[in-house]
């Protein structure tokens, strides 16, 4: 694994976790969410373009 690969990893699993603790809020900030969430999918594409796999839909 490339150190790039291993830094975009990095990067997806830390959004993820963000994003759990914003979901076990008693009131989760939509608009938090929604951009955790595509900064999560950025980073999931860019592992993918690295890999050369496609990204599943």
């Amino acid at each position: 694994m490339s150190a790039r690969m291993f830094k975009l990893a990095q990067i997806h699993q830390r959004i993820d976790e963000r994003i759990r603790l914003e979901l076990r809020k008693s009131r989760p900030d939509g608009l938090k969410l929604s951009r955790l969430k595509r900064m999560k999918l950025r980073a999931k594409d860019a592992l993918h373009r690295l890999t050369g796999q496609p990204a599943s839909a």
